[in-house]
């Protein structure tokens, strides 16, 4: 039986950049946090990934953050930052490899590698030296690497997976691939938050949905809840319309700019 929450927040905060959050986090959600640039997004993933100081409690499977070694929070939770540039001249498979969990089997990496790399077209490039790969193509390969990293066939530890705009170079068919796979992580029980800024997207993939407000979380809840545009249009500053076509919902931005959001934060 799944517990009821894997990842706790408790009146967390970070001095100009966010404001008092709590949450909670069940296992198997796919969470979107959405909001405009500099609302918060990243320095909230950074907080429950471990990588920056925040007050109040971010506690993973009830344990606080702060208090896991790093090589057993490591084999928890999965990290992929915004931005980060090519290891030089390494290989991509040689990336990979950073990546495995410890003390993984052997072959069950190679087959996961194999598997992780066929769905995401990366198998053909695992040879390429990263600094010759495209934009597309690196986004791809950091990608393989932190889903090695949580891959429930090598690494039955996995409870998290923190993804910062992980569809930023990917083209559709590799959107698609994407969602595939994250897919196959929840249905496994893996809790994942990715910011997000499609929100057609957001409002077709996710389950649940944090939207931020200049440092705050303005509104938490299912899709439902989140993705109507009396709740979304104060925040982005756009009047929003929307639609029915091709049997999903549509978001539409649909007017001048309404109350435009000021003083937001990095």
């Amino acid at each position: 039986m799944r517990p009821s929450s894997c990842l706790t927040l408790r009146q967390v905060s970070v001095p100009r950049r966010l404001a008092t959050i709590s949450a909670q986090v069940s296992p198997g959600s796919l969470i979107h946090i959405i909001g405009p640039n500099g609302a918060g997004k990243s320095t909230l993933l950074a907080c429950i990934g471990g990588l920056m100081p925040a007050a109040g409690d971010i506690s993973l499977l009830g344990r606080p953050v702060a208090q896991w070694h790093g090589a057993d929070l490591a084999l928890r939770r999965g990290y992929l930052c915004q931005q980060a540039l090519p290891y030089a001249a390494m290989p991509v498979f040689q990336y990979l490899m950073l990546h495995q969990p410890h003390n993984a089997d052997e072959a069950a990496v190679d087959r996961t590698v194999g598997y992780l790399a066929a769905a995401l077209s990366l198998g053909d490039k695992l040879n390429r030296p990263l600094n010759q790969l495209s934009g597309g193509e690196w986004q791809r390969a950091r990608l393989t690497a932190a889903l090695l990293q949580i891959w429930p066939a090598v690494n039955p530890l996995a409870t998290l997976l923190l993804l910062d705009e992980p569809a930023a170079s990917l083209d559709i068919a590799q959107r698609v691939a994407l969602d595939a796979l994250l897919a196959e992580l929840t249905d496994a029980g893996i809790a994942v938050l990715a910011c997000a800024h499609d929100l057609n997207h957001t409002l077709h993939h996710a389950s649940r949905v944090w939207l931020m407000s200049s440092g705050n979380l303005a509104a938490q809840g299912s899709v439902g809840q989140v993705m109507r545009p009396d709740v979304l249009s104060p925040v982005f500053g756009v009047d929003f319309t929307l639609l029915q076509a091709g049997g999903r919902r549509w978001l539409v931005a649909s007017g001048a700019p309404s109350q435009v959001v000021s003083g937001a934060f990095c």
